[in-house]
């Protein structure tokens, strides 16, 4: 009923038995309950009513349990870590998806692979910060995903706060307005890990530009690590402060360029293994010829594709996708 929501990670799920009147389902990372109790809970409820005939509720359990527990298992609480209970989760969702196996590296994309999975694996050693930018939807916050699960899975001790840089501001302003600064200044320098997106919508913000500063500074002489994304290199970012800009390119900038034909075909063929979707060579040939632009565009085709085929029930074809390409 639920196609779109399929995943290959869903093959790693265990399913415990019937507890207190839930489907009791096991997962083995944090990641995929977190994402799966925030954007799949209603359709694993229906499948369970579907399949035994009950009304059934669902709840989802980590790693944190073991299988002998599960009478007393606890529901997973989405405003808590990802990481430990006592830490502080970022606002922004991981996706499991979002992980270094299902990154397709290409010339374009090759450096800042590279250096994601250093920083993922050596904190604070390889590249301190990693500062990657590239236009729109050509991977950035695949790889910033990534570098946190590989980053959890390796020490899961360390404290990582994802979070976009709008979701920094308002949290800033918050602070601000309720006189809580000192609690916002203890909370953002404690971090082993700290990873922001959209690091460019810094740009006017005066006062937000002078408490990242000192945040950065405090990470950075600690030697924790710091991972920022934008949509260009730090010193094409307007109305950014010098000595930010300064800060930022003390690391490693590294840019992601569109990917070139055969990578849009590898990642067409990519994101079509994770949905569980056939998809011809002919056809992948044809959409990474025809879509040239981001990888957002080639996963709006596949999408599109997908809800063709289980609307008249029909194999996806070349036909098919001259139609649904065409039809923007």
């Amino acid at each position: 009923e639920h196609p779109t929501v399929c995943r290959k990670w869903f093959e790693d799920i265990d399913v415990l038995g019937v507890y207190d009147g839930s489907v009791v389902i096991y997962l083995q990372e944090e990641v995929q309950l977190n994402y799966l109790e925030r954007c799949c809970k209603n359709q694993f409820v229906e499948a369970a009513q579907l399949v035994t005939g009950h009304l059934l509720g669902v709840r989802f359990v980590d790693s944190r349990e073991t299988k002998s527990q599960t009478s007393s298992v606890r529901v997973f609480d989405p405003s808590g870590s990802i990481i430990s209970s006592d830490d502080v989760f970022g606002d922004m969702l991981i996706s499991p998806d979002y992980s270094f196996d299902n990154f397709v590296v290409g010339p374009g994309n090759q450096l800042a692979h590279a250096a994601s999975i250093a920083v993922a694996q050596k904190p604070g050693q390889a590249y301190n910060p990693l500062f990657i930018h590239s236009g729109v939807g050509l991977g950035k916050t695949h790889l910033l995903q990534a570098i946190c699960q590989t980053a959890m899975r390796s020490n899961s001790s360390m404290k990582i706060y994802y979070v976009s840089c709008n979701g920094f501001l308002t949290q800033f302003l918050e602070s601000v307005q309720a006189g809580e600064m000192s609690d916002f200044r203890n909370r953002f320098r404690a971090f082993d890990m700290l990873i922001i997106d959209d690091i460019h919508d810094l740009s006017n913000r005066e006062q937000t530009q002078e408490e990242f500063f000192h945040t950065f500074n405090t990470l950075f002489q600690s030697g924790r690590q710091v991972v920022l994304s934008s949509d260009a290199p730090p010193n094409e970012i307007p109305h950014l402060e010098d000595r930010l800009i300064s800060r930022f390119s003390c690391g490693l900038v590294a840019g992601i360029d569109p990917p070139g034909f055969e990578v849009r075909v590898a990642i067409i063929r990519k994101k079509a293994a994770l949905r569980h979707i056939d998809i011809p060579d002919d056809v992948s040939n044809y959409i990474a010829a025809r879509l040239d632009q981001n990888i957002r565009q080639l996963e709006g085709a596949i999408t599109k594709l997908q809800g063709l085929s289980l609307l008249d029930g029909s194999p996806i074809d070349l036909t098919m996708a001259k139609s649904a390409i065409s039809s923007g």
